[in-house]
């Protein structure tokens, strides 16, 4: 009887197959190198394939697309109810195939090279500035040890590294040439970190939905172009709430006997896409007071009757939701009155 159904267990080298027919009776169980994995795949006949969504598992799903296989990404949470028995390749590929099958599993779009291409950047551009700050804290950290205060900001590091390179602040010369070199490389960091900023800027311009997504309030050409690349196609998703649930925007549930119990976020999903929204809601907020529109409005008093990172986090999750709708209908931005 032919295979319909198939749980790929995904790895750098080795890689484990489990098959079944439409009873659900096993078929193959079988272990694979990386070399023969799409060789193995090309003899088959078309069917439904289950991956974990990890590293790699995008590459995998375009390329047994291409070989007429139905690949579908799931998120590890979803898969770990299905597995039996101890945690081992052979039992996550049977797990796989199990949930893959399931009627109302949730799926993760497969990206394009071209939306990986982009958010390849973006990691790169994350990296250096994480790099970027490290190198500022070591170096405000030296420089306290010979009673140098530096204050919270990058202005007042670089006024004082300025007033050392100078001379009009005097340190021991093994310990200025030292710290001038991890300068020179903060500033080596930060100087590539903004390089890619102007190409993330370009490729926005280039791309109609990201312009569409920066007519919203606090979102510019990173957020646009993470959450367009991210995304891909937005009708995947059945509302809006769906989409901000995928993002971790909405409520953690724990209710029992019919009473609904609610508590923070579920934080589930991108934590950088999370992180993007609500960073840029809390700059709209500043400004939220001295504007008329609903919107506006209604984020002052939900900050009056909570605090601000609720407010914050609330207004995040209404961008989520008003991007979806963009996206999925293909409409622009309108600012309610």
């Amino acid at each position: 009887m032919a295979i319909v159904r198939i749980g790929l267990d995904i790895a750098k080298l080795v890689f484990q197959v489990h098959g079944v027919d439409e009873h659900g009776k096993t078929k193959i169980r079988k272990t694979l190198s990386r070399g023969d994995l799409l060789e193995f795949f090309a003899k088959l006949p078309p069917c439904l394939v289950g991956i974990e969504a990890c590293g790699g598992a995008h590459y995998w799903a375009r390329e047994l697309g291409r070989l007429g296989h139905d690949a579908r990404l799931m998120a590890s949470q979803f898969v770990i109810p299905y597995r039996k028995s101890g945690k081992n390749d052979a039992n996550d590929a049977e797990a796989i195939c199990e949930a893959v099958g399931r009627p109302n599993m949730r799926f993760v779009p497969v990206k394009s090279e071209e939306a990986q291409a982009i958010l390849t950047m973006h990691r790169a551009r994350d990296l250096l500035v994480s790099e970027r700050i490290a190198l500022s804290n070591q170096i405000g950290g030296l420089l306290g040890e010979f009673g140098i205060a530096v204050t919270r900001g990058m202005a007042r590091l670089r006024r004082v590294m300025m007033e050392i390179q100078t001379g009009a602040r005097t340190l021991p010369l093994l310990a200025k040439e030292t710290i001038c070199e991890l300068y020179e490389r903060m500033q080596q960091l930060e100087a590539k970190a903004q390089e890619y900023e102007r190409k993330i800027s370009a490729m926005a311009k280039q791309s109609e939905a990201a312009k569409r997504l920066m007519a919203i309030e606090g979102v510019g050409p990173i957020t646009a172009t993470a959450i367009v690349a991210s995304v891909g196609d937005a009708r995947l998703f059945r509302n809006g709430r769906e989409f901000a649930a995928w993002l971790g925007l909405t409520p953690r549930q724990h209710s029992s006997g019919g009473k609904s119990r609610l508590g923070g976020i579920s934080k589930r999903g991108d934590v950088r896409l999370r992180t993007l929204l609500i960073h840029r809601t809390r700059s709209v907020m500043r400004s939220a007071g001295g504007k008329s529109d609903r919107k506006s409005q209604w984020a002052v008093e939900l900050q009056k009757r909570s605090c601000s990172n609720v407010a914050a986090v609330a207004l995040a999750a209404k961008h989520a939701r008003i991007m979806w709708a963009m996206l999925a209908k293909g409409t622009a931005y309108r600012t309610a009155a």
